[in-house]
């Protein structure tokens, strides 16, 4: 069952571009990862998913809801961590997740001190005393604090150490165990490797890629690196090939296709060493933007 269906959805602010006719489906359960540098259209897809900002064109449905006429009912139900947060900064941890979680049905107090000692997050200082890593924090367990069905992650680990960020990821992984669907947006790609199970690659506010991670890497391209006497790049010129590069002494580039053809060509030369592997999803995420 998709949790998420967006439709051919646009947004123009004024004359700038904000997304083009972005379609896309998560599906309940998933962790599906939504990568692009900044500027790329990233959180003017999911404000719109919230609601917070309408459409110029196109649809979206959230829990099968319209997002536009049902947005106050879809929000019940969904946990969000903007990029950037902002709070009132005269007031405590406590008294702001408090706060929160007043808007939800329910007593939260025992998650929100479970979730609190999970982050290391006092709640006892006020928010203007805290680092900008420290107010991610707070944001963390907000958007967790009410069990929603639907957490949505917007560049989630900005400010966070190495360490608190590995905890953040051991429970948005127990969180997805649990049931929960996580829209995770980012720009770096590792993290989305390590966590998602698909991603959707958005480039100049267009997607230009959805898929598993697993078959980006595995079924999409090979990285082919070739040592060899009399390196002649011409001789790779062939369908598939892409990004050739030639530097101390070897040749590089991606491959997609039969790997048979390059290693015909690899079978006429006097090779010194060679090497076919699956990219990085970064190197595959470069490659879409050259």
């Amino acid at each position: 069952m998709s949790i998420i269906d967006v439709t051919n959805l646009t947004k123009y602010y004024g004359k700038s571009r904000g997304i083009v006719d972005v379609s896309f489906q998560v599906e309940e359960g998933e962790i599906f990862g939504f990568i692009g540098p900044n500027g790329a259209g990233k959180s003017t897809t999911i404000r719109l998913l919230l609601s917070l900002i309408h459409p110029t064109s196109g649809s979206a449905r959230v829990f099968d809801l319209d997002v536009v006429t049902q947005g106050p009912e879809i929000r019940r139900n969904i946990g969000y961590l903007p990029s950037e947060v902002y709070y009132y900064e005269g007031m405590k941890v406590i008294d702001l997740l408090r706060y929160s979680a007043s808007f939800f049905p329910g007593d939260f107090t025992k998650r929100m001190h479970e979730l609190s000692e999970i982050m290391e997050l006092e709640l006892n200082r006020r928010i203007s005393d805290l680092s900008y890593g420290n107010k991610k924090k707070v944001g963390i367990v907000q958007g967790l604090l009410h069990s929603p069905r639907l957490l949505f992650l917007d560049e989630p680990t900005a400010g966070l150490d190495p360490l608190m960020q590995r905890k953040f990821f051991n429970l948005i992984r127990e969180e997805n165990a649990r049931g929960v669907t996580v829209f995770f947006s980012s720009h770096i790609l590792g993290e989305v490797q390590r966590l998602c199970t698909r991603v959707g690659i958005i480039r100049e506010g267009r997607m230009a890629e959805i898929s598993d991670i697993r078959s980006l890497q595995q079924n999409n391209y090979k990285k082919v690196r070739v040592m060899a006497e009399g390196l002649d790049a011409d001789l790779f010129q062939i369908p598939g090939v892409t990004n050739i590069q030639v530097e101390d002494g070897s040749l590089n580039f991606f491959f997609k296709g039969d790997i048979n053809l390059v290693l015909q060509k690899i079978g006429g030369m006097r090779v010194e060493d060679v090497t076919i592997e699956e990219p990085t999803l970064e190197e595959i995420f470069m490659h879409y933007y050259e």
